[in-house]
């Protein structure tokens, strides 16, 4: 069988001497006072544009040269995301530096392999936490000649440094990186293994903001087009749409604790978002759950329903009855322009990648007035290799391949990915790169499938196939997905491999947890412990695992599942950076409670059959 193909020409011609500070410079002259950025201010925001934020560029680049930093050496950099992120990742490439981010959250033994097998000379970090981290592992990492604080005012230290280097000399530094060359070395989030130096070049970034400002156009140019930026911006996604809001003029907020996003999108009024799947369901949840506090639920749920039916139609381009018009209407005003309200007022598009979505939560979305783009990329593809357009996009899909780049299907339905994204290789490691490498196509680990019209849809991870005892394959995220859909439900994890049947672990999600308690006559300060051997609660868990099988055969389906009463999270080291559950540390830490699921026959478990 041969694999199946889709690849598009670029649209904007490749420009192989072009680097990332030139998009800045481009911008710079092209809208000097357009406000590229706005900072928190007081209730508001003020604005910083594009002359400003390039001043403020080039006077923190003088103070790198000033303090020793050559072109080509690489800077650690461990922040949250906020705008002095962007203005530290510019200010390198104006230095001709390389950024080597670090999650913010990383531990200390991860900071120290991140420095040492990058080969980085500095380090920046934000907070004094960050500085205590660092210094902890100072004498590991022999090579860093400098550690800089932020809250310390170091930035501010090294811009005062900087003013005896001229402008000439910026201009030089900046203009020295070429397409090929390394513009900044990214480590996965390593759900498996020691984390890989993913080296992306200068023509990565170029070649794909170029190419993928026209293709989301509609998404880019709404009138006065602005983000608020709240994923990290070490992360690949939000450092690729950082740079793409600097080449296509799109104003950037940021708001770093998620627990202030919305108040900040109520002031800050985005027209688009970038979210991960999780966000998208906290708001849905968040909501339900407010409803119902105030008697409404019955409210929201039909609402949810009409909600879902109307743009399921709209999408198979079906007739909408007279009924469903009036009733679209009448939710429309009570619920659907309160949740508009919300997210600022002004959302139209939203972009989705790191995980599947779900089309409930699409639909839902949808009949909102919010289109969610869903793409699909890693780090090794600067990003998005296929996203859904403004013009065309598919709820339950990735979208089409993006203009420079193809994918293609290999014989078991792994996604191959080439293109004008794809990185160079790993860094000193090429045994990882010729693995990762068929020829010039990049193999993902990810499976697929395409449409007739080219919508590519992720159906799973290829080393994650589950094969039962039975033999029969089975994808975990089809059915971990729909279950993480419930409120209640923190994170789930599908085991069964060579084993008699499918079953799950499961864990409680704490913040939406009091809510739901209180909502169903339990108290709402039950502590995980006691909410995991709650009967209403496991009652409420079996529906979520029911809703989930009724979309799988029997022999997929989910018989057992246990519900844990501790948390996974990035700090437990259960969660990448993204929110991606390390499958392979899952299965170490909580082997017992896997066991326990096939020590006792399923007969004799107070749990319902699911399926």
């Amino acid at each position: 069988m041969s694999a199946v193909q889709f690849e598009v020409p670029a649209i904007v011609p490749a420009d192989p001497q072009a680097n990332v500070a030139d998009l800045l410079v481009e911008r710079v002259k092209a809208t000097p006072s357009l406000a590229l950025f706005a900072v928190p201010e007081g209730d508001g925001w003020r604005d910083i544009t594009a002359a400003e934020f390039e001043r403020e560029v080039i006077a923190l680049a003088k103070g790198f040269a000033a303090a020793g930093i050559e072109p080509g050496e690489k800077v650690g950099f461990i922040a949250r995301t906020t705008y002095h992120w962007t203005l530290v990742d510019f200010a390198l490439f104006y230095a001709g530096a390389v950024m080597v981010p670090v999650y913010e959250t990383s531990s200390a033994a991860q900071v120290s392999w991140i420095l040492s097998d990058s080969g980085a000379t500095w380090v920046i970090g934000e907070s004094e936490e960050h500085a205590a981290r660092i210094a902890e592992i100072r004498s590991d990492v022999p090579l860093i000649r400098q550690a800089w604080t932020m809250a310390a005012g170091d930035l501010d230290t090294l811009t005062a440094a900087g003013t005896d280097i001229t402008d000439d000399e910026i201009v030089r530094r900046r203009s020295i990186a070429v397409g090929a060359d390394i513009a900044t070395l990214i480590y996965t989030s390593g759900s498996t293994g020691r984390p890989k130096g993913c080296v992306l070049t200068h023509s990565n970034f170029v070649e794909l903001c170029r190419n993928s400002a026209v293709a989301l156009n509609e998404v880019l140019t709404v009138p006065n087009s602005s983000t608020l930026l709240f994923i990290t911006t070490a992360h690949i996604f939000a450092r690729f749409i950082s740079i793409l809001d600097i080449h296509a003029g799109v104003k950037t907020g940021h708001q770093p604790d998620t627990k202030q996003l919305l108040p900040a999108l109520g002031s800050f009024k985005p027209t688009f978002l970038l979210a991960v799947p999780r966000v998208f369901e906290k708001v849905y949840n968040s909501a339900e759950q407010k409803a119902e506090a105030g008697g409404k639920g019955k409210i929201f749920r039909a609402a949810a329903h009409t909600a879902i039916e109307h743009s399921r139609l709209l999408q198979e381009g079906k007739k909408i009855s007279l009924g469903t018009k009036i009733k679209f209407a009448v939710f429309d005003r009570l619920v659907y322009s309160k949740l508009r309200d919300a997210m600022g007022g002004r959302v139209q598009y939203a972009v989705s990648g790191s995980a599947p979505l779900g089309p409930r939560l699409g639909h839902f979305f949808h009949s909102l007035g919010v289109t969610i783009l869903e793409g699909y990329g890693l780090t090794e593809t600067t990003a998005p290799a296929t996203v859904n357009l403004a013009t065309k996009s598919k709820i339950g899909s990735v979208g089409p391949v993006l203009p420079g780049v193809g994918v293609r299907l290999a014989e078991d339905g792994e996604v191959e990915v080439r293109g004008v994204n794809v990185f160079k290789e790993y860094w000193r490691n090429p045994e990882a790169t010729a693995e990762a490498f068929d020829g010039d196509w990049f193999r993902t680990g990810d499976v697929g499938a395409f449409d007739e019209e080219g919508f590519l849809t992720i159906t799973g991870r290829k080393k994650e196939i589950i094969v039962t005892a039975g033999g029969k394959n089975v994808a975990p995220a089809a059915l971990e997905d729909p279950i993480r859909a419930n409120p209640i439900v923190g994170q789930v994890v599908v085991v069964g491999d060579q084993k008699p049947f499918i079953s799950a672990l499961v864990t409680l999600d704490p913040e939406m947890l009091p809510a739901w308690l209180a909502n169903n006559g339990l108290d709402r300060g039950m502590s995980l412990t006691d909410a995991a051997a709650n009967p209403k609660v496991r009652e409420e868990i079996q529906r979520a695992i029911d809703i989930a099988n009724k979309k799988v055969s029997r022999a997929e389906s989910i018989r057992k599942f246990a519900i844990l009463d501790t948390e996974w999270t990035e700090a437990s080291g259960h969660l990448t950076p993204k929110m991606s559950i390390k499958r392979s540390v899952i299965m170490t830490d909580f082997a017992d409670a896997v066991e326990d699921l096939y020590s006792v026959p399923v007969s004799t478990t107070n749990i319902p059959l699911g399926g």
